[in-house]
């Protein structure tokens, strides 16, 4: 009985070093357990399509069970509180971040420079300040852009409504990536002779306040990738249907919740890239300051012919014949 006693403290002991060497992760049979932090500025279709994508990629690559442990956190669209989950996720020891969106990626950034960082729809990386440069990150963050194609999406909206002169525009002048969205915007407007009319937003509640006031004073309503617009993407589409606007939105899931049209990215493909990359970093230890920036190359046309009848809208039929997804 002493003899069975001893063996179990020095079980116990050996499993307290081995907890103390791995930071706290246990490992099987040889293997460590891989703990990955996931935070998430707010809670919408087209970011949490990103984040499955991230996990399905990981599963498809044998990590499941046993092999990693996901703290998945969702910060209700407030910076302090993004910033609050990055300090748990360095207590924790975590192996990798991911950080999803740019305020919850320039959060995690401010709080640790040593734990890599994947960033994924976070629009320009250059313009948050997460890294030097697209080609050279030069710091502890790399991953995947979101940038849409804002101009071809504009012009779409010419396509199905050609008298189209004035476009309203919602978004969060607090979230960087909105405001790159907004220059290619203005720059665009431009060639396609529309003007564009700014409806900034503070917050999801206020949004549909911002929308309303847009009525009778523009022709058409546009929705870039803004996190606190398309949090509250149906006070829009209420508008957009009630006032007969035609609503152009940044993304497909915006679609699929009754916005009119997009030419879009899928940020379910979008994860599964930002997943590769972050395995590139667990598996072969590559270093995410020499890791380049990725985007998505494919896009697609994505129309919704209930939205166009209850907006009032005219879809041309060449155009809908040439859609990748169309929506009922």
């Amino acid at each position: 009985m002493l003899h069975r006693n001893m063996g179990r403290r020095l079980v116990g002991l050996s499993l307290a070093i081995l907890l103390v060497i791995t930071g706290g992760s246990v490992a099987i049979a040889g293997e460590r357990t891989i703990k990955i932090g996931i935070t998430q500025i707010v809670e919408h279709p087209a970011l949490d399509a990103a984040r499955r994508g991230f996990v399905d990629e990981f599963a498809a690559q044998g990590y499941h069970g046993a092999k990693v442990i996901y703290d998945f956190q969702n910060a209700q669209g407030d910076f302090a509180t993004a910033q609050a989950i990055a300090e748990k996720f360095v207590n924790a020891s975590v192996d990798l971040i991911l950080a999803i969106a740019t305020p919850t990626a320039q959060a995690t950034a401010n709080v640790t420079s040593k734990i890599p960082i994947v960033v994924t729809a976070v629009t320009d990386p250059v313009a948050a300040e997460l890294v030097e440069s697209i080609e050279r990150p030069g710091t502890n963050v790399t991953g995947t852009s979101d940038l849409t194609p804002v101009q071809q999406q504009l012009e779409l909206l010419k396509d199905i409504q050609p008298n189209t002169k004035r476009v309203g525009v919602l978004y969060n002048p607090g979230e960087a990536n909105s405001l790159v969205q907004l220059d290619i915007a203005k720059a665009a407007a431009k060639d396609l002779q529309l003007v564009l009319v700014e409806a900034p937003v503070s917050n999801s509640s206020s949004v549909y306040q911002s929308a309303q006031a847009l009525i009778g004073r523009v022709d058409a309503i546009y929705v870039p990738t803004d996190n606190t617009v398309v949090s509250a993407m149906e006070s829009v589409i209420m508008v957009a249907e009630s006032a007969k606007l035609p609503l152009m939105v940044g993304e497909t899931d915006s679609v699929a919740r009754g916005g009119l049209a997009t030419v879009s990215i899928d940020y379910y493909q979008l994860g599964r890239q930002t997943g590769r990359m972050a395995l590139e970093i667990l598996e072969d230890g590559k270093d995410p300051a020499a890791m380049p920036i990725q985007y998505l190359d494919e896009v697609s046309l994505v129309l919704n012919l209930g939205a166009a009848e209850r907006m009032g809208v005219n879809l041309p039929s060449e155009l809908v014949d040439r859609a990748d997804v169309v929506i009922e």
